[in-house]
């Protein structure tokens, strides 16, 4: 049995060219990749030898973008995996409560997400070096403007672990108009991993999540979200017995 060539060069990736037929039990013959010119032995391949690499000019320019990027993409899960606390991630669906935390705020303050029940809460967690996080952020502002006053509170919790006074200046460029915390990795966790930024969860006014996103949305999208957690009917029941309590009991 003979073999008349080989599909892939091992160390570019190229298409290759025989120099000649090479039968199974390894007689003399040689492969050579027309495109970074490595020539091998077939039997290096059949026992995983490693070829020694071209010459830099010679290589594959799009092989080392995609090992780049490989690269990147593993250690940026490496030290996101690394940071993460042991023990099993909480499965956070649509109706679960939301989990409560507190952390501190670009001011100083602590915040507590159990101090805004009775307020439907969009809690976006995000960070100042993330691309769509600042497409996003201004959004975030105008429904902030515009909701407010029905009940709505945008939260957001930077997880990109920045200093304090970059994350001070993004939200002073952005104008923004809601808090603002500093995040931790064991919030993140409480609310499944944040796999990708910005995740943004949607809270009812009765403290269980309505809703969430993953990356970016469309500003209608989130809009529509917003509704959801602000129109339902313990939501409604809750606003009510919070004006109550802030306002007395109506007058006949």
């Amino acid at each position: 049995m003979r073999i008349e060539e080989f599909q892939f060069c091992p160390q570019c990736g190229a298409g290759l060219r025989p120099s000649g037929t090479v039968p199974l039990e390894g007689a003399p013959g040689t492969v050579t990749c027309g495109m970074c010119g490595t020539t091998f032995q077939p039997s290096d391949v059949a026992s995983g030898a490693v070829v020694p690499p071209p010459s830099r000019g010679s290589r594959n320019p799009l092989a080392l973008v995609v090992v780049g990027l490989v690269a990147a993409a593993m250690l940026y899960f490496g030290v996101h995996m690394s940071r993460r606390s042991s023990g099993p991630t909480p499965r956070i669906t649509k109706s679960s409560p939301a989990p409560d935390f507190t952390l501190q705020s670009l001011d100083g303050k602590s915040m507590s997400l159990s101090d805004l029940r009775g307020k439907a809460v969009l809690l976006n967690f995000w960070a100042t070096w993330c691309g769509p996080c600042k497409i996003e952020t201004p959004w975030l502002v105008e429904l902030q403007n515009q909701y407010g006053s029905q009940g709505l509170q945008v939260v957001g919790v930077e997880m990109g672990d920045d200093a304090k006074d970059e994350i001070t200046q993004f939200t002073k460029d952005m104008g923004v108009n809601y808090p603002v915390l500093i995040g931790k990795e064991a919030v993140g966790d409480a609310y499944g991993g944040v796999p990708a930024l910005p995740e943004t969860f949607f809270i009812g006014r009765d403290g269980k999540i309505v809703d969430k996103i993953i990356g970016l949305k469309g500003k209608g999208e989130i809009e529509d979200s917003i509704k959801k957690a602000l129109d339902t009917e313990a939501a409604k029941s809750e606003a009510s017995a919070q004006m109550t309590r802030e306002n007395g009991p109506a007058q006949k």
